[in-house]
């Protein structure tokens, strides 16, 4: 008789069944901040921790997380300690901005991400994920898949929001990438303390010439966009580039928002992707029964050769790896708000839980996602949970990897896209092994990411 294989387990911090010091905290959180969380907040619905004299309320509950991002959003702003975390490197692009400036954002980038354009940027991420994958067919080899992906959701990237004209000289994108998220991603002290901006965090001055560099290749991209709209504007793309410098003005963005919003795309609007594909591939090399199965669904498609807007929708198995991926190591492993005002919320069991003014209230979706009573077997890797004939057992609020509410991912439906086709193309040609020493520990800076990379053989199939 068959035995159905047991499923694999990825590595995890284990919870913490003792809560810490303050001392620990700190180191905690500047270490890594997925390792503070104890066994309480991956079952409750809702805790209240103090810390430094302050209240957080951990939102666990599909519950009070719809209430919280979607049914009362306007009663809640960012949370002051990410705005200190992000607003360095982003300033006033669509992950940080607020109020007027986030909706004029908003607003001028709607078009870029309905359907219809998204499905028009299928061919151009298979071409660029084609010619990403010649390093692969030239020579088999280890590579450093955490490295790799995100080289090849910036080509994607670049081909399609920015038709190819990216100023990149002096760029090394992926290494730059990692020294960004590394010094001026990461929490300082000052930090959790809400001191105010004006003070210097040591350990981003080290990340402001990478900042700068990456500022720069921005305005040398605009320059020469706009150098092109005014001596050939016929001739010129319609794409995100030019959508955001045509909205410059007294009643759409300033020239500094069109550039922070730039930077927020270039510099990290890719990263979320290349993390979950990295983490994708890594996982599929250590479920070989999971990998047949979408190795025999790709295998099946593409036989009939459909257009690649159409793969999405048609590899519902490759698409379930993806999120499961995404589940287990979500992108974007928190969500911070603060309240604006003191409200008590009533969940439908009756329980009462009072939110005071100025509570930060975290959503977290590296909790959410491994919930024991929201998950069955919940650190395991199971992506049928994902089948399409499963879907519904899932509640909308229990499963975040792009957020929810006015403030979910603008590029959600892109990403999906962008990673069915990459993850397509790339298994029907070549198999990725974990090297034997490979246990990656995942690390919170800004994103989920692997401890020391991903060292993986690829052979071709």
């Amino acid at each position: 008789m068959d035995t159905k294989p047991m499923p694999f387990v990825p590595p995890h911090p284990v919870p913490r069944t003792e809560p810490p010091t303050h001392l620990e905290t700190i180191r905690t959180v500047m270490r890594n901040p997925l390792e503070l969380w104890g066994e309480i907040t991956y079952r409750e619905p809702c805790i209240k921790a103090r810390f430094l004299n302050e209240t957080t309320v951990i939102a666990n509950h599909p519950e009070l997380i719809r209430h919280v991002l979607v049914d009362n959003a306007k009663n809640y702003k960012m949370a002051r300690i990410r705005q200190l975390i992000l607003r360095p490197i982003l300033r006033d692009g669509l992950l940080t901005a607020e109020g007027e400036i986030w909706k004029r954002s908003r607003k001028a980038m709607a078009p870029v991400f309905t359907p219809r354009h998204i499905h028009g940027f299928a061919e151009m991420m298979l071409a660029a994920t084609d010619q990403f994958a010649e390093k692969y067919r030239e020579q088999e080899a280890v590579h450093d898949i955490s490295h790799d992906m995100t080289e090849l959701t910036f080509e994607v990237l670049s081909a399609t929001l920015f038709s190819g004209e990216v100023v990149t000289d002096g760029v090394d994108f992926s290494t730059d990438v990692d020294e960004l998220l590394s010094t001026m991603g990461s929490v300082d002290p000052l930090d959790l303390l809400k001191a105010p901006e004006w003070l210097p965090r040591i350990r981003r001055l080290r990340g402001r010439k990478v900042l700068d560099k990456f500022r720069s290749v921005v305005r040398n991209t605009m320059d020469m966009r706009r150098a092109k709209l005014q001596s050939n504007p016929d001739d010129v793309a319609n794409d995100f580039l030019t959508l955001l410098l045509n909205a410059e003005g007294p009643s759409g963005l300033t020239a500094d928002e069109i550039e922070d919003n730039l930077i927020t795309f270039i510099g990290a609007g890719h990263e979320t992707t290349a993390r979950a594909l990295g983490w994708t591939l890594y996982l599929l090399s250590k479920a070989p029964h999971e990998r047949v199965i979408v190795e025999d669904e790709i295998d099946q498609v593409l036989k009939s050769d459909p257009e690649p807007v159409q793969w999405l929708e048609l590899m519902p198995k490759t698409r379930a790896v993806f999120e499961e991926a995404m589940r287990l190591y979500p992108p974007a492993p928190s969500i911070n708000r603060e309240a604006i005002e003191t409200e008590l919320f009533t969940f439908k069991s009756g329980e009462e839980v009072e939110i005071t003014k100025g509570n930060t209230v975290l959503v977290m979706p590296w909790t959410l996602h491994r919930n024991r009573i929201l998950w069955d077997d919940p650190n395991a890797f199971i992506p049928s949970r994902f089948w399409p004939e499963n879907r519904d057992k899932i509640d909308r609020f229990q499963y975040l990897p792009f957020g929810a509410g006015p403030r979910i991912c603008i590029g959600a439906t892109f990403a999906l896209q962008e990673a069915v086709i990459a993850l397509a193309l790339l298994l029907k040609e070549f198999r990725f092994e974990a090297t034997p020493s490979l246990a990656p520990w995942p690390v919170q800076k800004l994103t989920v990411q692997p401890q020391n990379g991903l060292p993986m053989r690829v052979t071709r199939r």
